[in-house]
């Protein structure tokens, strides 16, 4: 595949996590794909992650799979998983599972020929690190999506799969307490697009005393992991506190849910759809916000037809597979 362009230099891509609420970022994320706005530097933690290399391989139909649900409840999770001894969140199909057997492909190609940075971000369970990885780290597929299931690994929810003989956990849990724009900031970036998955507004409460109980519990054995686990909600509204700062400054446009309709453990098909299709309404509502912040005006940047749009929309929901993607069989 011949390498492809970005022409969105100056300004990174920000993408908060949120379980199963990403399916309404997934709307917003599949807009820009759709109107071939990319971004050249892409960053984000737990359900970010994946958005991030699903945008990165330009994949509308992952885009918008991928926080679905799956065929099969079990497969996607829910109580007969976790009874099942698979976690709530079927983290073993959910990601390697669902890209060997067919169901959700991934375009490999696709993001190796894109030369847009990306970096994520986990816990090191053992030693409290905050770990960051990028295209360097994933020389296969299977490490690329290793690192992303490292990075959306809920305690308690999701079995972990150990990365390079460490253990990680959610990307939450470390610096930025989920909120990953300090990712771009590091890399030298002073201009960001960030969705997040919460109303605008919103603030994490502290832990109630079952919460706190329930924390002690999933990591009594690991001190790193249950002070991440206390503390985030305070370092969580930190770095909000932070993204309205680089709003007033003009530095970030920050993209709010209108509402959120879903929690990070919702897995009723028919309610992430409904998620979706919201996030999808709302991204083309605030197109012509990000057109004027990264562009410099409304009509700024790349424009396709109403017909090319239509004919990709085809292409990518009309068919299970397309490209190059890596597949069993």
């Amino acid at each position: 595949m011949e390498g492809l362009e970005n022409n969105v230099r100056d300004c990174a891509l920000v993408f908060e996590g949120g379980g199963y609420r990403a399916s309404y970022t997934a709307g917003i994320a599949r807009v820009l794909l759709e109107q071939g706005i990319s971004f050249g530097y892409v960053c984000g933690v737990s359900a970010g992650a994946s958005h991030t290399v699903d945008y990165v391989s330009r994949d509308l139909r992952r885009t918008r799979m991928a926080f679905l649900g799956c065929d099969g409840a079990e497969k996607t999770g829910g109580v007969r998983s976790l009874l099942s001894g698979k976690g709530y969140f079927n983290a073993d199909y959910l990601y390697e599972g669902a890209m060997l057997d067919g169901f959700m492909p991934f375009d490999w190609d696709a993001f190796v020929a894109n030369p847009a940075r990306i970096r994520i971000q986990a816990f090191e369970r053992d030693t409290g690190r905050t770990v960051t990885w990028t295209k360097d780290d994933m020389p296969t597929a299977m490490d690329m999506m290793d690192r992303v299931r490292a990075s959306s690994t809920l305690p308690g929810a999701m079995k972990p799969l150990p990365v390079d003989g460490s253990v990680y956990y959610d990307g939450g849990l470390g610096t930025g307490a989920g909120i990953p724009i300090h990712l771009a900031e590091d890399d030298g970036f002073e201009k960001f697009v960030f969705v997040a998955t919460r109303p605008r507004g919103y603030r994490k409460p502290e832990p109630s005393r079952y919460d706190v109980t329930l924390f002690r519990r999933i990591a009594r054995d690991y001190p790193y992991l249950r002070n991440a686990m206390l503390t985030r909600w305070k370092r969580y509204n930190v770095a909000l506190d932070h993204i309205d700062e680089l709003e007033r400054a003009g530095r970030c446009l920050a993209i709010y849910p209108d509402e959120m309709p879903v929690e990070n453990g919702t897995v009723n098909k028919h309610r992430l759809l409904a998620s979706y299709t919201m996030g999808h309404e709302q991204g083309e509502r605030d197109l012509p916000l990000v057109r004027e912040f990264v562009f410099g005006s409304a009509e700024g940047g790349p424009h396709r037809t109403s017909g090319e749009i239509s004919r990709l929309v085809s292409e990518a929901d009309g068919s299970e597979s397309k490209g190059n993607y890596i597949t069993i069989g």
